[in-house]
C-alpha cells in the first residue's frame, strides 16, 4: 500500500487564483485593491525569504502590498507606533507582523497591538478566543490550511479520530479548535504525552506539528489514515546543504497511510494561500461586504 500524496501546491493554487479573481471584483466595487501590509524586523534570512514570497504571491492575487523593512535596532515604541499607523490606513486590510521578533521587542505587546479586524495571521488573542468560542474571526493560516486539504481528502470529518502533535497558539491548539468544529472527536497530544505511538495509531486523522525531525513513524500509523505534516526542519547530510523533513518519516508512513502531505510541498503552500485568503475576507468584513464563497 502507498498512500495518496496529498499535492499542498495544487490545492493553494487553486486557491490564490480564485482570491485574485474576487480580488479584482473587490477592487471594481470599491475603488482600491484589498491591502496587505508586512512587517519586518531584523535581517534574518528565513524571515526574508517568507516575506518576498508572501509579497510576490500578493501581487499574483491582485492586492496591494506595503512592506515595512524595519532595522533589528527600533525600539519597541517606533514599532508600536508603526502598527498603530497600519491599523488607522484606509488602504490596509491585513496586518501581517514577522515572527521572530528581537528579543528587545515584546512580541505579545506587538500582536496585542494589531487591530483585530486586520490581524490575518490569526494571532491577536481576542481572534484565538473567538476561534475556541466558535464565533466569526480571522483564523491563524496553517491550521486552516491544514482543514482545506483534510476536507478536500475526506470531505465530512465528523465523528473522525484526529489527534493533533504539538500544542502551540500558531498551530496546534487553534488546529484543534477547527478539528473540534467539524465534529471531529479530538485528542491534543505533545512531546510529554504519555505512549504517544499508541494515541497516534488510533486517529484517522494525524496533524503533525511538534517541530522535532520524522519523530512520527511509520509503525505508528494507523492503516489508511490522513497524515498532515506540518514541520519543516533541517537535517545534515553529506554534501552539507542540509536536506528537509518533516515531523513524520515520510517514507514509513507513506507505506501505511491512506494519504499523506509531503514535505515540502505540502502544507507549506496553504499557509500562504490562507494568507491571501484572510486578507481578501477581512477587506470584505471591513467593507460591509458579504465573505466571497468557495474560500
Amino acid at each position: 500500500m502507498t498512500a495518496r500524496r496529498i499535492d499542498g501546491k495544487a490545492s493553494a493554487a487553486a486557491i490564490r487564483e480564485r482570491v485574485a479573481q474576487s480580488a479584482a471584483e473587490f477592487a471594481d466595487r470599491i475603488g482600491r485593491p484589498p491591502g496587505l501590509a508586512t512587517v519586518l524586523v531584523g535581517e534574518d534570512p528565513a524571515s526574508a525569504v517568507y516575506v518576498r514570497m508572501k509579497g510576490k504571491a500578493t501581487a499574483e492575487a491582485s492586492m496591494a502590498s506595503f512592506a515595512h523593512v524595519l532595522p533589528a535596532t527600533i525600539s519597541e515604541a517606533e514599532l508600536l507606533d508603526l502598527v498603530g499607523a497600519l491599523n488607522d490606513d484606509e488602504r490596509v486590510d491585513g496586518i501581517l507582523v514577522q515572527l521572530p521578533l528581537p528579543k528587545a521587542i515584546d512580541t505579545e505587546k506587538v500582536i496585542a497591538a494589531i487591530d483585530p479586524a486586520k490581524d490575518v495571521d490569526g494571532f491577536h488573542p481576542l481572534n484565538q478566543g473567538r476561534l475556541f468560542a466558535g464565533l466569526e474571526g480571522l483564523v491563524a493560516c496553517t491550521p486552516l490550511g491544514c482543514l482545506h486539504l483534510l476536507k478536500a481528502e475526506l470531505g465530512s470529518l465528523a465523528g473522525l479520530d484526529a489527534v493533533v502533535i504539538g500544542r502551540s497558539n500558531i498551530v496546534g491548539k487553534p488546529m484543534a479548535m477547527l478539528l473540534l468544529s467539524e465534529n471531529a472527536t479530538v485528542t491534543m497530544a505533545h512531546s510529554k504525552s504519555r505512549d504517544l505511538a499508541a494515541i497516534v495509531r488510533r486517529a484517522d486523522i494525524v496533524v503533525a506539528a511538534v517541530g522535532r525531525p520524522e519523530m512520527v513513524r511509520g509503525d505508528w500509523i494507523k492503516p489508511g489514515a490522513t497524515v498532515i505534516d506540518v514541520g519543516i526542519n533541517r537535517i545534515p547530510t553529506d554534501d552539507g546543504k542540509g536536506r528537509l523533513v518533516g515531523d513524520v518519516a515520510f517514507d514509513e508512513a507513506a507505506a501505511v497511510a491512506g494519504a499523506i502531505t509531503p514535505v515540502p510541498g505540502g502544507v507549506g503552500p496553504m499557509t500562504i494561500a490562507m494568507l491571501m485568503r484572510n486578507t481578501l475576507v477581512a477587506a470584505h468584513r471591513r467593507a460591509g461586504f458579504a465573505e466571497p464563497e468557495d474560500l
